[in-house]
C-alpha cells in the first residue's frame, strides 16, 4: 500500500486521514444553483449561459462552474480564450468580456479546446470539488453549476458534497427526453435537493414575419412533467438560429431575450 501523502484531492479512498476541504477564505457565495437535466443535448449549457447573463444584467455578481468536465462548452459560448492562471494557493477564474461573469472550466486548462479529458469517475469528481474549493470566486451573488448529463458520479458529487441551494431542471418537449429528465428529478428528491422548476428548451420557433410563436410539438409534455412532479414550468426557450449563431461565435452575452425572467425571480 502506497504511503499517504495527505492530498485527499488525488485519492478516492475513505480513511482516517481524509479531511474535507472547504472553499478559499475569500470565497463568499450567497446562492449556488445547479442546472441539470439527466439527458444530453437538451441545452443545459445554453440555459446556464443565458441565465448567467440575465442575472448579470440585473447588476448581480455571477459565476459559472463548468462541471461538464468531459464536454465543456461554457468558454466557447462566451468567447473565453487563454490559459487559466493560478498562484500556488488557488485558481483565478476567467472573466467574460461584457458582464465580467467569472468562469471556471477545464477547457481553459487544456492544450487546446479539442483536447479530450479521458478520466475515470473519481478524478472527474475530484476536479469538480476543486472548482468549488480552489477557485478565487470571492464575492458572488449566484454561482451557477453547468452539470453534465446523467445521474451518477459528478451529479452525485455536486448534490452530496457542495452546498447546493436548488436545481433548475432543463427538458425538451419530446416524451423520451421528459422521461429521462424525470429520472434526474427523482434523483434530486432522493438526495433531498430542492428543484426550483423546469425550463423547456427548443420549445418553439418564432415567425420571422409576424413574431408569432409556433409550437414544435403537439403535446404539452413539459407541462405534464411539471404537474406530475409538482413543479413550475419557469420558461420556454425558442429554437432560434440567431441564438445558436451567437453561442457558436462566443457572443452569447449579446443575446437580447427575457425568456428566463421567471427563473431569475425564483432564484432571487
Amino acid at each position: 500500500m502506497a504511503e499517504c501523502n495527505h492530498d485527499c484531492s488525488s485519492c478516492n479512498k475513505e480513511c482516517g486521514e481524509r479531511v474535507e476541504k472547504g472553499p478559499l477564505p475569500s470565497t463568499n457565495i450567497k446562492k449556488i444553483i445547479g442546472v441539470l437535466s439527466g439527458k444530453g443535448g437538451v441545452g443545459k449549457s445554453m440555459v446556464t449561459s443565458l441565465l448567467a447573463v440575465s442575472l448579470a444584467k440585473s447588476g448581480l455578481k455571477v459565476g459559472i462552474m463548468d462541471a461538464d468536465v468531459t464536454g465543456p462548452s461554457i468558454p466557447k459560448m462566451f468567447g473565453i480564450t487563454g490559459d487559466t492562471i493560478g498562484d500556488g494557493v488557488g485558481i483565478y477564474p476567467s472573466l467574460t468580456e461584457k458582464y465580467q461573469i467569472k468562469v471556471a472550466s477545464i477547457n481553459t486548462m487544456l492544450e487546446s479546446e479539442e483536447t479530450p479529458v479521458i478520466w475515470k469517475g473519481p478524478l472527474l469528481s475530484s476536479m469538480v470539488k476543486q472548482f468549488y474549493t480552489d477557485v478565487y470566486w470571492e464575492e458572488l451573488d449566484v454561482l451557477l453549476i453547468d452539470m453534465p448529463p446523467g445521474t451518477s458520479d459528478i451529479a452525485l458529487t455536486v448534490l452530496q458534497d457542495l452546498p447546493i441551494d436548488g436545481l433548475v431542471m432543463v427538458t425538451g418537449a419530446g416524451k423520451l427526453i421528459s422521461m429521462v429528465v424525470a429520472k434526474a428529478i427523482n434523483m434530486a428528491n432522493m438526495t433531498h435537493t430542492k428543484v426550483l422548476g423546469l425550463v423547456e428548451n427548443m420549445a418553439y420557433v418564432k415567425c420571422p414575419d409576424c413574431g408569432k410563436k409556433i409550437m414544435i410539438y403537439k403535446d404539452d409534455v413539459a407541462d405534464d412533467v411539471a404537474k406530475r412532479h409538482d413543479l413550475g414550468l419557469l420558461g420556454r426557450l425558442p429554437l432560434d438560429p440567431e441564438l445558436a449563431d451567437l453561442a457558436d461565435n462566443g457572443k452569447i452575452e449579446e443575446y437580447d431575450g427575457d425568456d428566463l425572467e421567471k427563473v431569475k425571480e425564483v432564484i432571487l
